[in-house]
């Protein structure tokens, strides 16, 4: 996956250990009601479309950003529909991550899904009740962005 510019100057300095960062994920819907998706190319694993933010981007901004330079689709954001922090990731060359991911239900409104970049082998339009294997992670942003509620996020243990 092509790693940010100031992700760079910051391992720089840091090393491999635990960075704490932003991730913005986006469930982008077409007006048939199918969901956009990317398989991954550096794991091969289905996803809706996700990014990390600039310094200062706003997430919706991202979330539009992200959609278009992996998939070709134009889209806008429509609700903020889940936030939370997601499992610590330690990748192949020993970087470790640990995302606060904000998940968008986005509205696709031009472009032609397309593998647009090298992060994703394919893309493609999938009924909600037709999707290739994915994680249970995955599943649960599709499943928030469908629910007409409010955001979701992790209850406060009552400790």
């Amino acid at each position: 996956m092509a790693t940010p510019d100031f992700i760079r100057t910051i391992r720089a300095s840091a090393g491999q250990q635990l960075l704490w960062l932003p991730g913005i994920s986006a469930v982008v819907f077409d007006d048939e009601g199918r969901v956009l998706l990317g398989q991954r190319a550096d794991n091969h694993k289905w996803t809706v479309i996700t990014g990390i933010p600039d310094p200062g981007e706003q997430p919706a901004a991202c979330a539009v950003r992200e959609v278009y330079e992996e998939t070709g689709v134009r889209c806008v954001p429509e609700r903020v529909v889940l936030v939370r922090s997601t499992r610590e990731v330690t990748y192949p060359n020993g970087d470790q991550c640990q995302f606060m991911d904000i998940t968008l239900r986005c509205r696709a409104v031009g472009g032609e899904a397309r593998v647009n970049d090298d992060e994703s082998v394919q893309v493609g339009w999938y009924e909600v009740d037709a999707l290739p294997q994915m994680d249970e992670g995955q599943l649960f942003r599709i499943k928030q962005a469908l629910a007409d509620e409010p955001t979701w996020f992790e209850p406060m243990s009552s400790d």
